[in-house]
């Protein structure tokens, strides 16, 4: 009989009852079928719980990989959840060797897809290279490399006390994987935002889905090539596409979802969860202040507010500087130094520096534009304003004493404008805070410990950062994540573990030191021992058990 090569199918597209799942053809090995010299999970594969023997002719291959794409519709969101279900109850993703084994994959994947990835947020965001391994790669590589030394720290039973009621017994808090979970991550820094997340919910054993923004199309391929290429993709997988894509992902029941993006469509996502009663952390944004005092140091503060701001993907960042608030006398020297500051770092014609990213494309830039030729802030351009529509630049601009009903100050502005708002007395500034939604981040510069003491005590944000901008993000001990409107639920660090963690309590006892006192007939010697066992009572436990009552 002729020789047909018979392969392994990790990820082609082959239909069965589902619909198409998503495989890839590996190596396939020349094998002979009169002699049978092949094992069947050489050929088999799994796909919604079915598995299938695929013999297949170089022809056969050839038509396969071929063979259009069937869309991602509801029946294929099913299917793959079914699919992962299955996989995690198996037990396959709860162990530490295949917790580490993934996450050692993927420290390997970013230190070889360095380049890709660097080249996938240059056509997506024409983000500055050392930009791009600042605030994304080596931000992965330290998630990575903690969870993999915290791992076995993090999945141990964590000891709890007990109480008298309880005696004797022991407890502790057991962190358990939460099932199948969903990660739909944001277009401004769409390698951390997509992978940060997916290291916590493999840390702590899940199956995970991964819904990357079509809005950063470069990256979210990318994504989905290197997931596949090094990850166990029977229980880590991509999924591409846009609205109808997503959509049919949220219609599925979920053990967790966590969402990274604006307000509105987390409400969608929210409700959307709420059919199941899924748990969701929703990382959303908000108009983010910064907070000057006149007795700051100047030349370190407007740097540290121009890299939280422009630095910051151009503005394009859910932390980044949204608005400055400084009192009407210092305001002039304020805006002179971040003049000077901001030629020194970008140039006389920012339009033309390599050191900032473009806005990420035509409808934002739209947006963005809008705001600027509002006309009541129009009048108010100190700095800036330049634009070029061809390339989806705008310069940094600065624009002061902007009316609060104005478009910008009633919207988070998500781009390279930074209105200055005055106010008489520096403490002014927690009025003007507080009478928006709370925002993700809130920074205060000044030298005055007791204004610092009252922001951090009076200010409810996300986060807080005091004589700096946006470096929280990089103390992994801190909890990432907002409140209110801002968002809920945390992650970075441990705080990704647990967020993908259930804490189980678990009490354990022996069947020693079995009360009678517990059970039925409650008679009066009984009351008053239980009576005073539960309030506590050490003495009138000892008077009850040798039949004393207290007066």
């Amino acid at each position: 009989m002729a020789s047909l090569r018979i392969g392994f199918i990790q990820r082609c597209r082959v239909y069965n009852d589902c619909g198409y799942a998503d495989r890839r053809i590996s190596a396939i090995q020349p094998r002979t079928l009169n002699n049978h010299s092949f094992d069947s999970p050489d050929f088999a594969f799994r796909i919604c719980g079915t598995r299938r023997a695929c013999l297949m002719t170089e022809e056969t291959v050839e038509t396969m990989t071929k063979t259009k794409t069937k869309a991602f519709d509801l029946e294929s969101a099913e299917c793959l959840i079914e699919e992962f279900r299955g996989v995690f109850e198996s037990g396959r993703t709860r162990s530490y060797e295949w917790r580490a084994a993934q996450l050692k994959s993927m420290l390997r994947m970013v230190k070889e897809k360095e380049a890709d990835i660097v080249e996938a947020l240059r056509v997506d965001l024409d983000k500055p290279e050392l930009e791009s391994f600042i605030t994304e790669i080596s931000m992965i590589r330290n998630a990575c490399n903690l969870a993999l030394k915290e791992l076995k720290n993090w999945m141990k039973p964590e000891k709890a006390k007990t109480s008298v009621t309880t005696f004797p017994s022991s407890a502790e808090i057991v962190s358990e994987p939460l099932g199948v979970v969903l990660i739909i991550s944001a277009w401004n820094y769409p390698f951390l935002l997509s992978i940060d997340p997916v290291i916590g919910a493999i840390a702590a054993g899940n199956a995970v889905v991964l819904k990357p923004s079509e809005i950063a199309p470069a990256t979210a391929s990318l994504l989905a090539r290197v997931v596949e290429e090094y990850l166990d993709n029977s229980a880590i997988r991509v999924v591409e596409g846009a609205v109808p894509e997503t959509s049919a992902l949220l219609e599925q029941k979920w053990d967790k979802i966590l969402y990274t993006g604006n307000g509105r469509v987390g409400r969608i996502v929210m409700a959307a969860a709420a059919k199941h009663l899924t748990p969701v952390v929703l990382e959303l944004g908000g108009k983010s202040p910064v907070v000057v005092d006149s007795n700051v140091n100047l030349k370190v503060a407007t740097r540290r507010i121009i890299s939280g701001k422009w630095g910051c993907n151009n503005g394009q960042a859910c932390v980044a500087v949204d608005y400055i608030i400084t009192t009407k006398t210092f305001a002039p020297k304020l805006i002179d130094a971040l003049k000077s500051t901001l030629e020194e770092f970008f140039g006389n014609d920012p339009l033309e520096s390599k050191e900032i990213s473009r806005i990420v494309n035509s409808n934002h830039f739209a947006r963005l534009t809008k705001l600027l030729d509002d006309e009541k802030v129009s009048g108010k351009i100190v700095l800036g304003g330049q634009r070029d529509n061809s390339r989806l630049k705008i310069a940094p601009t600065l624009l002061l004493d902007v009316p609060e009903d104005s478009l910008i100050m009633n919207e988070e502005i998500f781009g390279p404008l930074l209105p200055i708002v005055t106010v008489d007395n520096i403490k002014d500034s927690f009025s003007v805070i507080k009478s928006r939604t709370k925002p993700l981040a809130a920074y205060l510069f000044t030298k005055d410990k007791n204004l610092e003491k009252e922001f951090v005590s009076s200010i409810s944000a996300g986060g807080m950062l005091i004589n700096d901008t946006v470096l929280h993000l990089a103390c992994p001990t801190l909890p990432f994540g907002g409140v209110g409107e801002s968002g809920f639920g945390s992650y970075h660090g441990k705080f990704s573990f647990d967020a993908f963690s259930h804490k189980k309590a678990v009490l354990y006892r022996s069947f020693g030191g079995d009360a009678s006192a517990r059970y039925p007939p409650f008679t009066p010697k009984k009351q008053r021992l239980l009576k005073a066992l539960l309030n506590g009572d050490f003495l009138g436990i000892i008077f009850a058990l040798i039949g004393w009552s207290r007066a």
